[in-house]
């Protein structure tokens, strides 16, 4: 099963109007410490950083993983609030809205947000629905990094979330994916048709300057 079958286009579905003019105008390093969500729950203990680094009009994304589910890919992307000016955080236990002992994708959108950004070949296209995501190796630990067009991921941006802007420093990473044979709860909430397998968070960051 790929990931195209189990995404519906709607799914994560993106609004695309005209929108303000978004930069990300200094030069500098942003860098998410990235911890495990749902430990307990995947018995992984997912982690890495996640690190962007705007030089004039490239931005090079990298993030390095380990405790990952071994063999299969793992989506991973920086998570924002489509509207308003609030700061992404990571969730914690307390958001396990309907207790049934793990946290799910839908359950951090009320303190992270939405999907903004995914971190796959093409980051600046926006694109969810793609098979081209990092695959963890035989010990769960991968490695990526991607050089995109800081000017053509602001102008997709605009279009796509009017009135935001990239704003690193308000955002988090999430890391998402369990094996498929792993026993999750049957209320384990996901988006649309999509298995909560392939969208469960397991590691998730804050970004914050790293260079002063």
């Amino acid at each position: 099963m790929t990931l195209k079958t189990v995404f519906s286009a709607s799914t994560f579905a993106l609004a695309v109007s005209v929108g303000m003019g978004v930069a990300q105008d200094a030069d500098g390093t942003w860098r998410a410490d990235l911890t495990a969500l749902n430990p307990d729950a995947t018995q992984m203990a997912a982690s890495g950083t996640a690190t962007l680094t705007v030089s004039g009009d490239t931005l090079t994304i990298t993030v390095d993983a380990t405790g990952t589910a071994p063999g299969i890919m793992h989506l991973q992307h920086f998570h924002g609030f489509a509207e308003g000016d609030a700061t992404s955080a990571c969730p914690g236990a307390d958001a396990d809205a309907n207790g049934d002992g793990i946290v799910d994708l839908i359950e951090t959108e009320p303190v992270a947000g939405v999907t903004m950004v995914p971190f796959h070949d093409d980051p600046a296209n926006l694109e969810i629905v793609t098979e081209t995501y990092p695959t963890a190796d035989e010990d769960g630990r991968y490695s990526y990094e991607q050089t995109v067009s800081l000017s053509d991921l602001e102008a997709r941006f605009a279009d796509a979330f009017p009135g935001q802007q990239l704003d690193f420093d308000r955002r988090v990473v999430f890391l998402h994916g369990v094996s498929e044979d792993m026993d999750l709860p049957e209320t384990a909430q996901s988006l649309g048709d999509i298995p909560a397998h392939v969208t469960l968070p397991i590691a998730c960051g804050t970004l914050d300057r790293a260079d002063g």
